[in-house]
């Protein structure tokens, strides 16, 4: 399914104005507001919870956020209350449901690996002495015998 997946173009969406569709999960609806793929999909949605309503265990391999709208929505890792965003890191994974109910505005997202994993400005040797390629420590082989992460060029010298 694609909807709304130019994203060189603006798109303006009346929420109130889509039908709730029906999810794999008996009482858990979706108002789709972008989407590319079927179910595991790059998508931005509204989810509506009835009470008592619980949804599988699943991971969000790029992560994902989330807002509550109305009620409180839960998890393994708390209740939230209209008001509450929460964002998962990638690779994070949760049962969420809802008691009394509720409706969360939710975005599994795609995060590229340098925004979760900034580069490093430094190495660290497997001997565990800190160097950059500019100011290696001392001169000469490397004490502990390995370089496996130390910076490939020029070699290692600790």
């Amino acid at each position: 399914m694609r909807l709304n997946a130019d994203f060189r173009q603006r798109v303006l969406v009346h929420a109130a104005e889509l039908p709730w569709v029906a999810s794999p999960v008996t009482g858990v609806e979706r108002r789709m507001l972008d989407r590319i793929g079927e179910e595991v999909a790059r998508a931005t949605s509204l989810v509506r919870y009835a009470p008592g309503s619980r949804f599988s265990r699943h991971v969000h391999g790029g992560g994902e956020e989330f807002l509550v709208l109305e009620g409180v929505f839960q998890d393994e890792h708390g209740d939230y209350p209209a008001g509450s965003y929460v964002r998962n890191p990638p690779h994070s994974a949760h049962t969420p449901a809802s008691a009394g109910g509720c409706v969360i505005f939710v975005k599994p997202t795609r995060w590229r690996r340098s925004a979760v994993q900034p580069r490093a400005r430094s190495r660290q040797c497997a001997c565990t002495r800190m160097h950059t390629k500019s100011s290696p420590s001392r001169i000469g082989p490397p004490a502990c015998g390995s370089t496996a992460l130390c910076p490939p060029a020029p070699k290692c010298w600790c």
